[in-house]
């Protein structure tokens, strides 16, 4: 009975050990895509460029058939113009003009930061005003020639 029970023991240790050699072998070969964030992580500065860096334009298809957006009053839509980027120390904010009017595209506040208040536009200035350990940080911007640019902040 000793032998039998060691063969059984040895038996069984062996198939844990080649099921283990299958397993790590199968993640392997799945890769990032179950083990970990796909394309890594990103860092402030490099999220920050990539925000920063102007969208590809789409291919105008031409012919009889190419024509003008619309917008939902059955108008020309108006094409947006170049982002920018703007960052505090409370947060990201990206901002386009879209003629003399600006709105804010997107924000996100730095960790540990909230967002207290946001006028996104399309207006003359649109602002977000981010909250935190360090007091309040707002992001006022306008356009200028067709660019979003900082101002100042409210004074009252």
């Amino acid at each position: 009975m000793g032998r039998r029970t060691l063969l059984a023991t040895a038996g069984w240790l062996a198939a844990a050990v080649l099921a283990t050699l299958i397993g790590v072998a199968a993640i392997r070969l799945v890769g990032e895509s179950i083990t970990g964030t796909p394309g890594g992580v990103r860092s402030q500065a490099e999220v920050e460029r990539a925000l920063a860096a102007p969208e590809p334009t789409p291919a105008v298809p031409s012919g009889p058939a190419a024509s003008a957006p619309s917008s939902p009053t059955g108008g020309p839509a108006a094409t947006p113009g170049q982002r920018r980027s703007f960052s505090t120390p409370g947060g990201t904010a990206v901002a386009e003009c879209v003629g003399s009017e600006v709105r804010l595209v997107s924000w996100a506040p730095a960790q540990g930061y909230r967002v207290k208040d946001v006028d996104r536009g399309p207006d003359d200035d649109a602002e977000v005003t981010f909250t935190g350990p360090a007091g309040e940080f707002e992001v006022n911007v306008g356009c200028i020639g067709g660019e979003p640019v900082a101002r100042p902040g409210d004074s009252d």
